[in-house]
């Protein structure tokens, strides 16, 4: 037998057994190199989907961008601000600004709601309805990751448009009361700014599970009436009816992104306004605890409809 022959052994029938060695680890050096390839490919599928995700947020911030309503926020405002400041600062002094800070905290319970779902209630249901939605399907991405990505590439237009319609105020603020007041005006601006993100993801549930955008628009309407109105009532009767206790009262608050707004906003001077203003003090709330309320809806809602798009029939 040469030494290219393959060696053999008896077995027990009369026959012979092939023994293969460099077969056999050829065969496992392919095993290891399918393995290689495979964890190769998900690495790359892994990075393919990162990418498809901000593609579809670019696609999103691109199309709000050159759209009117991104301008349109901007202006809105812009002259809410301008107004605020203006009226409410003209006569310079510490309490003047304080009366600014509670204008802007009364009057944005009702304005940044409203914008945030205004911007957002079409978002999938829209895009559905359009039928761009399959088109954003086509690619390596899965339905939850296209509702993040349109979340995300909106709330960054609203952010901007929003902070930019701050800056006249900011700069009123700093010709009537001084730049001391600048970093309170901040706050208050970036807690605004947070609300509506956190509106902006409420819709973009409500836009996922909406049939239409008719119904998405109602759903929308009525969020709004129950976050910025019907939510304080029905707080401050349960308060006054049922004498709970500062553990129901936080509870109220973190239930409502719109209060937290209030809340943060008011933190940053010596008022205390607005129907649940008279409430505040006995929730216990520190700063930073409305604060991750804030950041916690604007996370969960995007996330369950993330979930819930896989329900959704295209």
């Amino acid at each position: 037998m040469s030494e290219g022959d393959s060696s053999t052994d008896p077995a027990p029938d009369g026959g012979v057994v092939s023994v293969d060695a460099p077969a056999t680890r050829l065969h496992d050096g392919e095993t290891e190199g399918h393995t290689a390839t495979d964890t190769t490919d998900e690495s790359a599928l892994a990075r393919l989907a990162d990418s498809s995700l901000l593609t579809i947020a670019r696609r999103e911030y691109r199309l709000a961008v050159r759209s009117r309503w991104a301008l349109g926020v901007a202006l809105l405002f812009g002259l809410f601000t301008t107004a605020v400041v203006q009226f409410g600062a003209s006569s310079v002094g510490p309490g003047r600004f304080d009366a600014v800070v509670a204008t802007i905290a009364e009057l944005g319970v009702y304005l940044v709601p409203l914008t945030a779902l205004a911007v957002g209630y079409d978002a999938i249901v829209g895009a559905d309805e359009r039928g761009s939605l399959e088109l954003m399907l086509a690619l390596p991405v899965t339905k939850g990751r296209v509702v993040v990505g349109t979340a995300i590439g909106r709330a960054a237009v609203l952010s901007g448009a929003m902070l930019l319609g701050f800056v006249p105020g900011a700069l009123l603020t700093v010709r009537y009361i001084g730049l001391a007041s600048v970093g309170q005006y901040a706050a208050v601006a970036l807690a605004a700014v947070l609300t509506a993100c956190a509106m902006l993801g409420v819709a973009v549930l409500v836009s996922t599970v909406a049939r239409t955008k008719t119904h998405a628009l109602g759903a929308a309407l009525a969020i709004w009436l129950w976050v910025a109105l019907l939510h304080d009532l029905v707080a401050l009767g349960a308060v006054a009816g049922f004498d709970l206790g500062s553990g129901a009262i936080a509870a109220a608050i973190l239930l409502n992104p719109v209060d937290c707004f209030r809340v943060l906003a008011l933190s940053q001077v010596d008022v205390v306004a607005g129907g649940f203003g008279s409430v505040l003090a006995q929730a216990g709330l520190t700063t930073p605890m409305v604060a991750a309320g804030l950041v916690a809806w604007v996370v969960v809602p995007v996330g369950v409809a993330a979930k819930l798009i896989q329900r959704r029939r295209l």
